[in-house]
């Protein structure tokens, strides 16, 4: 008898545990997601991760709401994971992109200054059919394109300044071949 009462108490007690919502982990979970809602950096680069962070976080109030506090735990744990995860993501990709950026801008000066000697050169070569003006215009406008990148850079928009990047050495891909194309033609001619 003893031992059927000793049993009921035990059990008594494992319901009773089970049966109180796991509010500080709920707390804690519903504390990480916003954070990782409101992290830049997560919202940019690991929207998967906040999408499943969301998720787990969605999961966990509806099977409180239904009084299953075990898997609201478990799934609590999974929305920490989740927006710890995007945090962390979205500040290594930030990152990335930041060296990524800075890698492309710093190589584009020298690529600035050695399109421009040529082009000065080239004015002064005799018998080149070249539009002289568009060129120059041309080239105005990589510098003001590599101003505007080094911008995005200071302003942590790293996504525009490899864009801003990317036509800067488009256009001195531009320039240079039309360049090298005048001193063929030239070259010909004489």
């Amino acid at each position: 008898m003893k031992k059927y009462l000793i049993l009921s108490i035990v059990l008594v007690l494992i319901l009773a545990a089970c049966a109180t919502p796991p509010t500080e982990e709920m707390n804690r979970a519903r504390e990480a997601v916003t954070r990782a809602e409101n992290n830049a950096d997560a919202r940019a680069h690991a929207p998967e991760a906040l999408i499943m962070a969301r998720e787990a976080l969605s999961r966990m109030q509806t099977e409180a709401d239904a009084k299953r506090y075990d898997a609201a735990k478990n799934f609590a744990a999974q929305a920490i994971d989740h927006a710890e995860r995007a945090i962390a993501d979205g500040r290594i990709a930030s990152e990335r992109g930041r060296a990524e950026a800075v890698a492309l801008i710093d190589s584009l000066s020298s690529q600035l200054a050695e399109t421009s000697s040529s082009l000065n050169n080239a004015k002064e070569v005799q018998g080149i059919q070249l539009d002289f003006n568009e060129l120059s215009k041309d080239m105005d406008s990589a510098y003001g394109t590599y101003n505007d990148a080094r911008q995005s850079i200071q302003a942590n928009n790293y996504t525009d300044a490899i864009m801003q990047g990317q036509t800067v050495r488009s256009i001195l891909a531009s320039i240079n071949s039309r360049l090298t194309g005048g001193a063929v033609e030239a070259s010909r001619k004489q």
